[in-house]
């Protein structure tokens, strides 16, 4: 376990999640090229590592209004364009992907970046990808946990035999190439459901969860029951990290953030939802007990260290890029993020 551990003498690790959104910006009315929008997620994950943070996560989502359906592809761009940050998955869609390609693929990555690879594996959370790759959804449960036990094996021990109902069976079967120091970093990806947080305990493979919205007291059961059922299953949950997940937007003042941010989350779920994001539930993020992080840096602060009362988290990642926010504002986020909340956050929660 010991490649799953964050060195809390440093405190909390702050970095950003994206999921490749592919948008509008809607305030100006206009596109950028699919181009610009994958290049802009490398030029993101450089000015992250320039100013101190620690993580960069790209998940995948296989629909219209997205661009990093191959994220692997593109997290081997930031590999090469940074030199410290730790670069994952966000989550890589486990269950319509072969585990086998996806250790090969990772492990790659591991090496190109000098050890920096981890994966976060997850289900989709939108279900158009099972029919794109020919997988059935009614076997949505069984099918991720079958594969994630097998992601989990290969990076356990080689060669290996194993079968399963929903791919061919190993027989002696060694991977290559190897990562760097012979295992990657395997987190759980969690929506909210207590259930699946209880099979990560079970497994004994550190979480991340999405703290999207709402109040944060809400999660608080779903990280109990992780770490009960890892103690439970004979691992030792105050070795196993978890990490949070949540839209973010930062402005120097309060009220502006608040302004300048509705529209990009709006219009992004108006495209994908087809409906708005109801104004009365927008304004309820200002209350440092709502899990969404719009406001100034002190109150990014207050709410990351109130998570923290409730969690005892490791990790939080920030999606600031949501909804077709230009590049210029991005870039204000992610410096008002490393150089005003990261600083704080970490001093408060250093062991």
């Amino acid at each position: 376990m010991e490649n799953y551990r964050i060195d809390q003498s440093k405190g909390m690790e702050i970095g950003l999640y994206s999921l490749g959104d592919y948008m509008p910006d809607v305030v100006a009315g206009k596109y950028i090229t699919e181009a610009q929008r994958i290049k802009e997620l490398v030029a993101a994950a450089k000015l992250a590592e320039e100013a101190g943070l620690d993580v960069f996560a790209l998940g995948e989502s296989h629909q219209q209004y997205f661009v990093s359906q191959a994220h692997q592809v593109i997290l081997g761009a930031i590999a090469n364009a940074t030199s410290k940050i730790k670069i994952t998955s966000g989550v890589t869609v486990l269950s319509t992907s072969d585990p086998v390609r996806v250790y090969e693929e990772f492990s790659t990555l591991d090496l190109l970046s000098d050890g920096r690879a981890e994966i976060i594996a997850g289900r989709a959370s939108r279900v158009g990808v099972y029919e794109l790759m020919g997988v059935n959804l009614r076997d949505y449960e069984d099918i991720f946990e079958e594969k994630f036990d097998l992601l989990l094996k290969l990076n356990e021990s080689q060669p290996i035999n194993w079968s399963g109902k929903y791919r061919p069976a190993l027989k002696d079967a060694e991977l290559y190439p190897k990562p760097l120091n012979g295992k990657l970093p395997i987190w759980r990806g969690v929506g909210g459901s207590p259930a699946s947080a209880i099979k990560a305990g079970y497994f004994g493979s550190p979480m991340t969860l999405a703290t999207l919205g709402g109040a944060s007291s809400a999660f608080k059961p779903t990280i109990d029951a992780f770490r009960s059922a890892a103690d439970q299953y004979g691992h030792d949950s105050k070795s196993l990290p978890v990490g949070t997940t949540s839209l973010c937007y930062i402005a120097d003042d309060s009220q502006q953030a608040l302004i300048d941010y509705y529209p990009y989350l709006n219009g992004g779920w108006q495209l994908l939802r087809g409906s708005g994001y109801p104004k009365s539930q927008f304004a309820e993020s200002a209350n440092i007990k709502n899990a969404m992080m719009v406001g100034s840096p002190q109150q990014i602060i207050d709410k990351i260290l109130y998570q923290y009362e409730l969690y005892g988290h490791q990790r939080f990642l920030a999606q600031i890029d949501f909804g077709g926010i230009p590049f210029d504002k991005i870039a204000r986020v992610i410096e008002l993020l490393a150089t005003k909340v990261a600083p704080a956050v970490r001093k408060a929660t250093i062991k």
